[in-house]
């Protein structure tokens, strides 16, 4: 008996024939080479951070999300340098890196600023004027209204990027808002301008309104735990 070729011998029941059954599917180009080490010019510390990422995990695409803030973090965004020196090492392809990226709204692939306020919109933080806070931080930073509400605006001189954001998860502070990954709240629209202000001068942004400030849910004693002693966020 002949053999039987279910490409060549396939016969349609009268449907209409679809040629990547049949024929499978023809590549527009290359595929995408993973990157050489050697070739990317990796700063040691971006790759020892990810090395440490990969090593927690056993397979090392789940190290991706680790990977990506450690790009972010010594680069201020996801730039296309980055995200291939961060390939490199984790020995996966650019593109599967920025698909990533592209998933997730706090990874930035454009230059978003050197500080980043979020504003939360919210229901909790809507219903207490969640709207008006982002209005009143786009005026105080000159940033575009619109653009902050689609994704996110830079103040007119790029350094503080200002942008709603759907849920920040701290209801109980509502009206709030995220400024360099720390948490601020309840605010009012006036805060917005002395935040601002702040930011721009290097000082501690709202001291009385952080939620570092109140008391941890275990007690009163001192932390000894760096995340919560340092006073920065976990990806600065």
């Amino acid at each position: 008996m002949d053999d039987f070729s279910p490409t060549e011998d396939f016969i349609s029941p009268g449907l209409p024939v679809d040629e990547a059954n049949t024929t499978g599917r023809e590549p527009l180009g290359d595929p995408e080479e993973i990157p050489e080490l050697s070739d990317v010019g990796c700063p040691d510390e971006l790759r020892e951070a990810i090395e440490a990422s990969m090593a927690k995990y056993p397979d090392r695409k789940s190290a991706s999300l680790p990977a990506l803030w450690a790009v972010q973090k010594l680069y201020g965004w996801c730039t296309p340098e980055g995200i291939r020196q961060a390939a490199a090492v984790m020995k996966v392809t650019p593109a599967y890196l920025e698909s990533v990226a592209s998933f997730y709204d706090l990874f930035r692939l454009e230059p978003s600023g050197e500080n980043q306020v979020l504003v939360c919109t919210n229901i909790s933080c809507w219903m207490r004027g969640g709207d008006e806070l982002l209005d009143a931080f786009c005026e105080a930073a000159g940033a575009d209204r619109d653009e902050a509400g689609h994704g996110g605006a830079l103040s007119g001189d790029g350094t503080v990027l200002v942008s709603g954001f759907e849920c920040l998860g701290a209801c109980d502070l509502a009206p709030m808002a995220s400024v360099n990954e720390r948490y601020f709240g309840p605010l009012e629209q006036s805060d917005a301008k002395v935040a601002i202000e702040q930011i721009r001068a290097g000082e501690d942004v709202l001291p009385d309104k952080a939620l570092s400030s109140r008391p941890l849910p275990g007690g009163d004693g001192e932390s000894t735990d760096e995340r919560v002693t340092s006073g920065k966020g976990p990806n600065q």
